[in-house]
């Protein structure tokens, strides 16, 4: 089985997630911008490489889970929860980050708290919040790592939720 370890997705994450109607308007709509469909495909790619450090792609997808869970993006939270799969991540843990419950370990439990902080209030992403990741064994590149795809999964969660809102509309009409 490849895992994002191994290599990155042949798929694109989002129409895998969002899966548009040949020639309905919406998937055309999403066709014109070639550019941004594949520099969203290769943000995704960038952000769970194994070559990022400080992070193992582990931590990132489990970053992931919680952020499409405190999100209620479900469907991209599913994403997530099968990439953590076949990375090997113990199915308890998983279970615990996808629902919010706390987790034993404390450097993750920081980044969680982290995540959901810059989700929910972004304004507690002040240097305290910073300082606490650092407390918790994370280097600065690895902070500016976490920042990073914590905006990137924000973009995605909105995009994702754009895309379902106008199928969906789409559908209805």
């Amino acid at each position: 089985m490849t895992t994002l370890s191994d290599s990155p997705l042949a798929i694109d994450v989002i129409d895998a997630t969002v899966p548009l109607v040949p020639g309905h308007a919406t998937r055309l709509l999403r066709q014109q911008r070639d550019k941004v469909v594949a520099a969203t495909q290769g943000s995704y790619d960038a952000m769970f490489s194994p070559s990022v450090e400080g992070l193992s792609v582990a931590e990132r997808l489990l970053v992931a889970l919680h952020a499409c869970s405190v999100s209620k993006a479900a469907t991209l939270a599913a994403h997530y929860r099968e990439q953590l799969l076949a990375e090997g991540v113990d199915r308890e843990l998983i279970a615990a980050v996808g629902s919010g419950a706390p987790v034993a370990d404390a450097r993750l439990r920081t980044v969680l708290a982290f995540t959901a902080s810059l989700i929910e209030r972004p304004i507690e992403g002040d240097k305290a919040a910073v300082q606490s990741l650092a407390d918790a064994g994370l280097s600065t590149p690895a902070i500016v790592a976490l920042g990073q795809l914590i905006a990137f999964l924000s973009y995605q969660v909105r995009v994702v939720a754009g895309l379902q809102a106008l199928a969906a509309a789409e559908v209805a009409a």
